[in-house]
């Protein structure tokens, strides 16, 4: 592939830390996308900030703009197991959107958007096996996604009671959900940085460590493309 997009909502220290002085900056649609080459594709660098209309956007400018062939979102998340814990990176297999409930006029569960079988959204499975290939350590997980930030822990185990979520976030429904529009493929790439019994404080302690060692990983899968 050789035009790739990266989307990042908060770790774009971890971004300027690793490649450096961009080869070019554009200021369009409200967001600053930061270009570099390197070996064998483009990759368009875009901080979206957080949240899902945010990041749903960027996904869109980068496919539209510059021809993005390939979203991927790497970045920080909350676990909601035991074994998601601090540090430990992951690969999103499905996500559901929690917070999006149509369920008081149709039959459908919560999560579930029109034309789709169930709550859950899924992400390439090719690209899914690609990175687990390139990561053997990577687990494969099921992210809840929404416009809230989870911080306690037993708000934390209801979501992985009722969806079989594993991480939580506040991007990915609205990437995967314009890629799969667009017919683009997406990748996501996730490292936890607080457990279930942290909340922001765990947070904001861990983003940088955790950012750095997913963007790492996620260069490490780019590289198989």
């Amino acid at each position: 592939m050789k035009n790739i997009g990266m989307i990042v909502a908060v770790e774009m220290d971890s971004v300027r830390k690793r490649y450096g002085r961009p080869a070019g900056e554009t200021l369009a649609g409200g967001f600053q996308i930061s270009r570099y080459a390197l070996s064998g594709c483009t990759l368009h660098v875009l901080n979206s900030g957080i949240g899902e209309l945010a990041a749903a956007a960027a996904a869109q400018l980068l496919i539209d703009r510059f021809g993005a062939e390939l979203i991927v979102n790497f970045g920080v998340v909350g676990g909601l197991t035991e074994e998601m814990a601090g540090a430990r990176t992951c690969v999103v297999e499905k996500l559901v959107h929690y917070d999006f409930d149509l369920s008081g006029i149709d039959p459908v569960k919560p999560g579930q958007y029109p034309g789709y079988e169930d709550e859950f959204i899924p992400l390439d499975p090719a690209l899914v096996a690609l990175a687990l290939a390139a990561e053997p350590g990577l687990r494969k997980v099921t992210c809840a996604s929404a416009d809230k930030f989870i911080g306690s822990g037993e708000a934390k185990k209801r979501l992985h009671e009722k969806f079989g979520a594993e991480i939580c976030e506040m991007e990915a429904a609205g990437i995967a959900l314009t890629c799969r529009r667009n017919q683009i493929p997406c990748l996501c790439v996730k490292t936890v940085a607080d457990g279930i019994n942290g909340g922001a404080d765990a947070y904001y302690k861990e983003l940088q460590r955790s950012s750095e060692i997913c963007l790492e990983i996620t260069e490490k899968i780019m590289e198989k493309l």
